[in-house]
């Protein structure tokens, strides 16, 4: 016959790991051990792990905790070899083509060889703390964990310190911190030229060149199209490969069921008709009415063929314009 285990025996049994996982911790911590900050980590997580429910039938899953080794947690270096694109290094490593590119300050998934790259253990972001930092702050600015960046990086007692380098667990990069990104500069007033260009007067401004061309994006790269689509889908909205020219998008997008009228909201693509047609991104409303907008490929002051750039419409002008929501 099968021994049976009880409650109360597992009860027990966990509170000994606790128990035993602690004395280790502070055994490690008293003799200076270099596994200290792994066994300290180990003592938070059996904790964690013992006040949890652990019952099969809780209708809440507990969560799986993993003991991380230190050398799990260093950054490494590669030397990029021919043949390598940003691509084949992530997925050689285990990570995403964005930690790769974020880590190594690369705008473009371009590399050239002989170049050494910084290698994250796993998925996110490095960090160097500044004064005013806490590890919420940090957490929150980066939609990241705050719980998992301080045992993460040992920092379960001294917290974050000025010019300590850290990492962000699945962090995420804001778009203005992103490799690339050249920051909104305001230039004269100027108008669209003939051609894919016209309407939309207003301030403009240049912001970045080029576009992710993102998967399903068949668009012509460097026109208005193709940035429209990839910036639909950084934003989550609904956008089409089979929209046409600019000047089409409206009536197009109409027939798909999207709403379209004369009225704005952030995220809608504003579209002009003539010729190809003209389309941009609504980034803001601001508090007079007027609308700041991106867009790609402008005859303008900053703007031009494969160029993202930026543009205020003036209040005046909005209701003159169909917007796709």
């Amino acid at each position: 016959m099968l021994a049976t285990i009880s409650s109360s025996d597992e009860s027990e049994a966990a509170v000994n790991e606790v128990v035993a996982s602690t004395i280790a911790a502070s055994v490690a911590n008293s003799t200076n051990l270099a596994v200290a900050p792994s066994v300290n980590s180990l003592a938070i997580s059996t904790q964690i792990e013992s006040e949890l429910p652990s019952s099969e039938s809780s209708s809440l899953a507990k969560p799986q905790i993993l003991p991380v080794s230190a050398a799990s947690r260093d950054i490494s270096a590669y030397v990029v070899k021919e043949g390598d694109t940003v691509e084949s290094v992530a997925a050689q490593f285990g990570i995403s083509a964005d930690t790769v590119k974020w880590a190594n300050n690369l705008a473009t998934n371009s590399l050239t060889v002989g170049t050494s790259l910084e290698i994250l253990p796993r998925n996110g972001i490095v960090y160097v703390v500044k004064s005013g930092d806490t590890i919420e702050s940090i957490a929150e600015k980066y939609k990241a964990n705050a719980a998992t960046i301080r045992i993460y990086n040992d920092l379960e007692i001294s917290g974050v310190t000025t010019g300590l380098k850290i990492i962000v667990p699945d962090g995420i990069l804001p778009t203005t911190e992103r490799p690339g990104y050249v920051a909104p500069r305001a230039v004269s007033v100027a108008s669209y030229a003939v051609g894919y260009s016209s309407g939309f007067n207003g301030q403009t401004w240049r912001i970045r060149v080029g576009t992710p061309m993102y998967a399903g994006n068949t668009y012509y790269t460097g026109n208005c199209t193709a940035y429209a689509y990839d910036r639909r889908v950084e934003l989550g909205l609904p956008v089409s490969a089979s929209w046409g020219n600019a000047a089409t998008w409206a009536r197009a997008a109409s027939a798909a069921g999207l709403r379209v009228s004369n009225t704005p909201s952030v995220g809608a693509i504003i579209q002009n008709g003539g010729g190809y047609g003209h389309v941009a991104i609504v980034e803001k409303i601001l508090p007079n009415g007027d609308l700041e907008l991106s867009e790609m490929n402008a005859y303008v002051s900053g703007g031009g063929w494969n160029i993202v750039s930026g543009r205020i419409l003036p209040a005046a002008n909005v209701g003159q314009y169909a917007y796709i929501q």
